[in-house]
């Protein structure tokens, strides 16, 4: 499918946040958007990076987190009460090899 010319207008923050992530890429601020759009739209990530999560969740009307359990149950069905969730303990540091002595 061939590319077509857009003009958009974003918040200076997003703005900001595109720059910096292309950037990062080594492309440039259509490429990025063009990919995030993509990404967003076809549901596909890359590997190993999670999507930013900020702005997805209103807490506004229960700042304690005194009603959490039953929205998430509501939210996600039967399903949300079988997810265990764990921490990988650290993996110890491999010792420096100590050189033989000749002799």
């Amino acid at each position: 499918m061939g590319k077509k010319a857009l003009s958009v207008t974003l918040d200076s923050d997003n703005v900001l946040w595109l720059k910096g992530r292309a950037k990062l890429a080594g492309g440039n601020v259509s490429e990025t958007l063009d990919r995030v759009i993509t990404q967003a739209r076809t549901g596909t990530r890359h590997p190993g990076r999670l999507p930013s999560v900020v702005g997805m969740v209103d807490l506004s009307s229960d700042p304690d987190l005194k009603a959490a359990d039953a929205a998430v149950r509501e939210m996600w069905g039967r399903s949300a009460g079988q997810f265990v969730l764990h921490e990988d303990p650290p993996r110890p540091k491999a010792l420096p090899r100590r050189k033989r002595k000749r002799g």
